[in-house]
């Protein structure tokens, strides 16, 4: 699940996860004008498509698209216009950024299993791309929903997502036209109106000081080229400088101008080529303004997983109390520097975030003044703290005992669960970004393990922890490559493999179970352990795609193995197994004996459940091979095991079975009274809620 957060300080909200689609973000409170770009938006809605027969009209859905450069305020803009229209779209308001923290492009198979997630379809772990995207399709075919992408790259990110639904809207935005789209014309935007963008300072600053100096701002808001985000970072210099007034921020703004910018190509080289120049003199302004310690906690804020950070996370980074990081975030969102997010739950939370139009002139700020040990310095503090919080959260969900530090502690399981799943993705990308660097291999290992872990505990329930966990072993398994540790290899291998299992690719989950096998011969150690689980992995997986034959030969491989090492549970389960694959191939003595062996084992480690089953297996074997009473002796022997291990339902299972060798004996009221006592069992156990032992 996904939370939404409250716009603060009038900055567009941004996501935890990048997809949310239980609703769409807030407007930021700041929004003012853009009333003509709006009137066009709303007109495209009417306008019939161009080269298109009502057919092809009706068969697709209509795409608007915002064109302008970063900081334009396009984003506050899409979302503005969408929550106008959102009531024509009851089935489904979907939002997702397709460009991550770090700036590479989002899938848009990953946008496409967020939706679905949220929309209640269920999609398997290791799903290819193409079934993703069409599954999606497939869904909003029949619904009347509305997607808000932001940021998009290119078409290929836009056109697979794309609802074939007239009752679909999508609202994308974007630095220029994508020409890939069809039938889609961009309203273009660039700076505000000069009356909205003074607007914007008097709201940052106080009506006073704008009405002071009405020449001054509105010269101000000119130098900041009308720009909602150059205007926010000057309008924040200012209300941390009561005695400057609006001409004094001007000469400042055209002094950084003056002063050049950064070197470089991308960051804030990139955003002072053109019309981006306002921006990056405005960030350059505001950056040299803070106090070091906050500028230099600012720059190390772009190595946050997903550009998500809290106080936490902030104080890991910078290497300082919490409080004091707090303090510092709070500072930086007034600011304008950082947006802020509050999540709700148990325990209120808030977040913060850069915005996306000065995420890369962060970073080119941390390359060029923060040193590369210090860097790696934080990212280890970082990472370190993560799996902290990890191993607090486990003990939280698990009903354990919470560590002693009080910051890293959780006050409830819902406290832990809440913040798990706000910062689900931002976990996965730390996860990510520990697996790729080579210095952390150990706090690597250490983390996913830790994820892993916490995941786990509801990943049966949560089809996105599915997915979650599939991606973490995949971590597990490039760690384990790039260091040729082949047993950690064949493990990551067995892992992926269950999911597969879990999700019905049999064929998927071979081939690795298979490749699991092959890493262990390559382990000096031999790990028997891992050895045996994969030969009885395949076993069972040859056993469900119908080959009972290759299943019996892979049991029987496993079983010898087992005997090597004097596993007499290992070696009982692979009995029973060996012998179902036996009775499947129309050998029911092979098959008798194997589950009469089972049954010894069984007895020998005093698992009474265990052995009943085997035993009722046994009474089957026996009545197939015409031994009638020799199958009602051991349903007998079956039912005492299972009386003695109080479980009622096994017994009453014994009981049919019983019944259904005495009817064919032809002692019908034997039968009858069996059948009885079964049902009575049942009505007993269901109407005190029991549970079998």
């Amino acid at each position: 699940m996904v939370f939404r957060s409250v716009a603060v300080a009038g900055q567009a909200q941004q996501l935890n996860d990048p997809v949310q689609a239980s609703g769409l973000p807030p407007v930021p409170c700041r929004f003012v004008g853009r009333s003509t770009e709006l009137r066009s938006l709303r007109a495209e809605l009417s306008r019939p498509a161009l080269g298109a027969s009502a057919a092809q009209a009706d068969a697709a859905g209509r795409v608007l698209l915002v064109a302008g450069r970063p900081g334009s305020g396009r984003t506050a803009l899409a979302l503005k216009l969408a929550h106008e229209l959102a009531g024509r779209y009851p089935d489904g308001r979907l939002f997702a950024r397709l460009t991550s923290a770090g700036g590479e492009p989002v899938p848009p198979e990953q946008v496409a299993r967020e939706f679905l997630k949220d929309l209640g379809v269920s999609t398997r772990p290791a799903a290819p791309p193409d079934e993703l995207t069409g599954a999606l399709r497939r869904v909003l075919a029949s619904r009347r929903a509305l997607l808000v992408l932001d940021d998009v790259t290119a078409s290929e990110q836009l056109l697979p997502l794309l609802p074939k639904s007239h009752s679909c809207l999508v609202v994308a935005t974007t630095t220029g036209p994508l020409t890939g789209v069809a039938d889609a014309r961009p309203c273009v935007i660039s700076g505000l109106e000069l009356t909205a963008a003074v607007a914007l300072l008097a709201d940052a600053v106080g009506a006073t000081r704008i009405t002071c100096d009405p020449r001054g701002a509105e010269d101000l808001a000119e130098e900041c080229a009308c720009q909602p985000a150059a205007l926010r970072l000057v309008g924040g210099w200012l209300a941390a400088r009561p005695r400057e007034s609006t001409t004094d921020a001007a000469r400042h703004l055209r002094a950084q101008g003056q002063a050049g910018d950064c070197p470089g190509k991308g960051g804030a080289a990139a955003l002072a080529a053109g019309p981006g120049q306002a921006l990056a003199r405005a960030f350059r302004l505001a950056h040299d303004g803070l106090p070091p310690a906050a500028a230099r906690m600012l720059r190390l804020l772009t190595l946050a997983p997903a550009g998500l950070v809290d106080s936490q996370f902030a104080a890991a980074l910078a290497g300082c109390s919490v409080r004091a990081a707090s303090d510092t975030l709070r500072d930086l969102a007034g600011r304008g520097v950082l947006n802020e997010e509050v999540v709700p739950g148990p325990e209120l939370a808030v977040h913060y975030r850069l915005p996306g139009c000065l995420a890369g002139a962060v970073r080119e700020f941390l390359g060029r003044l923060d040193r590369p040990s210090e860097v790696r310095l934080a990212k280890a503090r970082m990472l370190e703290r993560t799996v902290q919080l990890l191993y607090s959260c486990h003990a939280a969900l698990a009903s354990q005992a919470a560590p002693d530090r009080d910051e890293l502690r959780f006050s409830s399981a819902a406290a832990a669960a809440s913040w798990l799943d706000s910062r689900r993705a931002a976990l996965l990308a730390a996860a990510t970004t520990a697996a790729g660097e080579g210095d952390f291999d150990t706090l690597a290992r250490r983390l996913i393990a830790a994820l892993v872990a916490v995941l786990s505990l509801r990943g049966e329930s949560d089809p996105r922890s599915q997915a979650a966990l599939y991606r973490l072993h995949g971590l597990l398994l490039q760690v384990a490559s790039s260091r040729g540790r082949s047993g950690e290899q064949a493990a990551a291998l067995i892992n992926l493999a269950d999911l597969d299992s879990a999700a019905g690719a049999a064929q998927a989950a071979l081939g690795r179970y298979r490749a699991a096998l092959a890493a262990v011969h390559k382990d000096t150690d031999g790990n028997g352990p891992l050895r045996g689980r994969a030969l009885e992995s395949i076993a069972n997986t040859y056993f469900d795609l119908g080959d009972p034959q290759r299943a019996a030969d892979w049991y029987g491989r496993a079983l010898a193995l087992r005997q090597s090492r004097g596993d007499l549970d290992d070696q009982a389960r692979l009995r029973s197994r060996l012998g179902a694959a036996q009775f499947q191939l129309r050998r029911p003595e092979e098959a008798l004996r194997e589950w009469r062996a089972a049954a010894a084992l069984y007895r020998r480690t005093g698992d009474l459940p265990a052995r009943a089953g085997a035993l009722a297996d046994m009474a089957q074997a026996q009545e197939c091979a015409g031994r009638a009473e020799d199958a009602l002796r051991t349903c007998r022997e079956a039912l005492s095991c299972a009386r003695q291990g109080g479980d009622a339902r096994l017994e009453a299972s014994m009981l049919l079975r019983m019944a259904e060798v005495l009817e064919r004996l032809g002692d019908v009221a034997g039968s009858g009274l069996q059948r009885a006592e079964a049902t009575r069992l049942l009505q007993a156990q269901s109407q005190t809620g029991a549970t079998p032992k």
